[in-house]
């Protein structure tokens, strides 16, 4: 209901955007926009296309250009960069989280990057560095390196006149605090909660939590989502092998990674980028989909040519052109059952070495029994269609034979694909058809070539 709900407020915000800017009348565009937040307008101007992305994006506050520039995608991200001179990206980006400068500094200018830089001081230049040392989808490119820590020698009240003497605080605290020995390495946490309700002279020691486990500093972004799936976190501490702590994890940079697998799992299996632009120019976004749309073509070729090797059955049996789309259909739809099964698995952790094999088992008897189902069904039809026992054999045959192959095809082109380090969400569903398409048209059209015209 709440995505529901956020959906229908960002439509209506995008119509009532595209109403104001059609009727040329600016301060009626900045008043629909001057209370929304960095990603809200970020939503928007995605939503927009070109010229009026660019109006939009001229009457926004310039104290909210570096949120706006980190909530776009690249190819949109591009386009605005492209139109701000030195001294602005150096204002928008100068106030950035180091997490969220990590993530657009490749996409600056050199020089405002050069001058960025020269702004920092030497700590936070270190730990920029360090932040981009790891890769982007690890913990450790998704960390914050700035992160409060406190010893475990000291009282509360201690810990208590630390913060309040600190004024740049802003998000530093988020629901614990960590505790770190005198090298810098982590040993435990202390929960807010703790702090603020228990006597002023209690030591950390004895409150801090000392099962509350770090994440590795290289663990993936999709294995850091499920440990706060899996243990209910709010933040998380970030470790080296060594144990020292290198920075943090909130639910708001969990929460992203989420989106940006769900949109990477959408989009690839169309063969497309979650960070294209969708209002790109007509000749940018048809050039981006020629690689995919040449596999295809080719494979789609291969079908072609095993069909044309049955044109003699194709031209003295009518039905079989009638019926083999029928088989092809059925096999293309269980063999996309499985792969989707398969790939939300690997994306899950569900699905490993461990039980692949299981997996294949399973979805092959799932096979077996849909086609066995299905191709009684089907031969009635075709019987009671043509009259032709013979056909009706056929047809069951052929899906019971496409339908196993499907399953069979869509458990095991993800694992293969995955060892051959290839997204399984771009090119499996290509696969799969490819394989469906040829084995239903050699059962299908082959068996009627032996049983209706040797016969």
């Amino acid at each position: 209901m709440v995505d529901q709900n956020h959906e229908d407020k960002t439509a209506v915000r995008l119509e009532r955007l595209s109403e104001a800017l059609d009727s040329g009348v600016q301060q009626k565009v900045k008043s629909l926009i001057e209370n929304l937040s960095g990603p809200e307008i970020g939503d928007l101007l995605e939503s927009l296309p070109k010229a009026k992305r660019l109006a939009v994006w001229e009457l926004t506050d310039p104290e909210l250009d570096g949120d706006i520039l980190v909530e776009v995608g690249d190819e949109v991200r591009a386009g605005l960069i492209r139109g701000m001179t030195e001294e602005q990206l150096v204002n928008a980006v100068g106030d950035l989280e180091l997490d969220d400068l990590a993530d657009i500094l490749d996409d600056l200018p050199d020089t405002v990057t050069s001058e960025v830089l020269r702004s920092m001081d030497r700590l936070d230049r270190e730990r920029l560095e360090t932040v981009l040392s790891y890769p982007e989808d690890s913990a450790g490119g998704l960390m914050d390196p700035n992160v409060m820590t406190i010893r475990r020698d000291v009282s509360l009240d201690v810990v208590l006149r630390y913060l309040r003497s600190r004024h740049d605080l802003r998000d530093d605290i988020f629901d614990r605090l960590y505790v770190v020995d005198r090298a810098g390495k982590y040993r435990g946490a202390l929960r807010v909660r703790d702090l603020l309700t228990n006597d002023p002279a209690t030591m950390v020691a004895e409150l801090m939590d000392t099962e509350a486990k770090p994440i590795d500093v290289n663990m993936t972004s999709r294995q850091v989502a499920m440990e706060f799936e899996h243990h209910d976190l709010l933040s998380a501490p970030v470790t080296t092998d060594d144990d020292f702590l290198v920075g943090r994890i909130t639910v708001d940079d969990v929460v992203d990674v989420i989106r940006d697998e769900v949109e990477h799992s959408i989009l690839t299996v169309a063969g497309l980028d979650e960070e294209d632009d969708m209002f790109a120019p007509v000749l940018q976004a048809a050039r981006k989909r020629w690689i995919w749309l040449g596999v295809n073509l080719i494979t789609a070729l291969l079908a072609a040519f095993v069909l044309y090797a049955f044109e003699p059955t194709l031209d003295q049996i009518v039905a079989t052109a009638v019926l083999f789309p029928v088989v092809m259909s059925m096999g293309g739809i269980a063999g996309t059952q499985t792969l989707t099964l398969m790939i939300r698995g690997m994306a899950t952790g569900q699905v490993s070495a461990g039980n692949a094999a299981w997996m294949m088992r399973k979805e092959l008897a799932v096979g077996l029994l849909n086609g066995l189902v299905f191709s009684v069904i089907l031969a009635v039809i075709a019987f009671y269609w043509y009259a032709d026992i013979g056909l009706g054999l056929v047809m069951a045959a052929a899906i019971l034979v496409n339908l196993i192959a499907g399953a069979f095809a869509g458990a095991i082109i993800p694992v293969i694909l995955k060892r051959l380090s290839i997204d399984p969400a771009l090119a499996g569903g290509v696969v799969l058809t490819t394989v469906t398409d040829v084995v239903g048209i050699l059962a299908f059209i082959g068996l009627a070539s032996y049983v209706l015209l040797s016969g």
